[in-house]
């Protein structure tokens, strides 16, 4: 890539691609036709699996207020706990990163949040869950710029220690299946002067890739419009996550 092209590219993508550059590494950036804001558009949008989305998830350590970002495949939730292990000796504990201290500390908005050429330092993880491909693709400084590589290049380019950093998955589907029962529970009844009762079970994470609520299997949109919805829009939400958790349970 000359530095012409380099030019019409985003910001945040020229930054990337160039010390892609500096590093000599064989893939540029490239620009997708759509958003890719989650491991779930990229990989539509590449044709590969949901796994071989390298995405960057960013905390906020509350010690000292430093970036501590962990990238991890896209099929898998990061165990804040084994993360705090790590990066928190004090025993403080992590936080969650809003979107302002992400653009401020990486210089990248939430959904195009590269592994490198972050505006400021951050302490940077790899997930051992990664090496389950030889190639998996990342964030490129921008939601529709993307690029490829390998899990071993990822940690030379990165310089960042792999480790076990991931959600055990038999205690993810557990933990799902206990949230599937919680809210079931909740569900209204078939009488329609029955007031609606909320989904929410007190369990309040979104997902990073599908852009629920754990807990209630809502979107932002739906938890933040939930207490001014009239009764039938809050039983159109219920038949939506309805249809979600049949979904996961499948």
């Amino acid at each position: 890539m000359c530095g012409a092209e380099l030019k019409v590219l985003p910001e945040g993508v020229q930054r990337v691609a160039s010390v892609l550059q500096s590093k000599g590494h064989v893939h540029a950036a490239v620009m997708l036709n759509g958003a890719a804001r989650t491991a779930q558009q990229a990989a539509d949008a590449l044709g590969v699996a949901v796994g071989q989305i390298a995405k960057s998830i960013i905390f906020r350590r509350k010690s000292d207020d430093a970036a501590v970002l962990v990238v991890t495949s896209g099929d898998r939730r990061v165990d804040e706990k084994k993360v705090e292990a790590l990066v928190c000796p004090d025993g403080r504990r992590l936080g969650r990163a809003d979107a302002e201290f992400v653009k401020a500390r990486t210089g990248f908005s939430i959904g195009g949040v590269s592994p490198l050429a972050h505006a400021l330092p951050s302490i940077t993880l790899i997930d051992q869950s990664l090496f389950r491909f030889d190639e998996i693709w990342a964030a490129a400084g921008h939601p529709h710029a993307v690029f490829q590589l390998s899990p071993g290049q990822l940690q030379a380019l990165t310089g960042a220690p792999v480790a076990d950093l991931a959600v055990d998955e038999g205690e993810n589907n557990r933990d799902r299946q206990h949230a599937i029962r919680l809210v079931s529970l909740r569900a209204p009844t078939p009488d329609a002067s029955a007031d609606v009762l909320s989904p929410c079970i007190s369990v309040c994470r979104m997902h990073a890739d599908s852009g629920l609520c754990e807990g209630c299997f809502r979107t932002g949109d739906e938890i933040a419009g939930w207490s001014a919805a009239t009764q039938a829009g809050k039983r159109a939400t219920w038949n939506a996550i309805r249809q979600r958790m049949a979904a996961l349970h499948a």
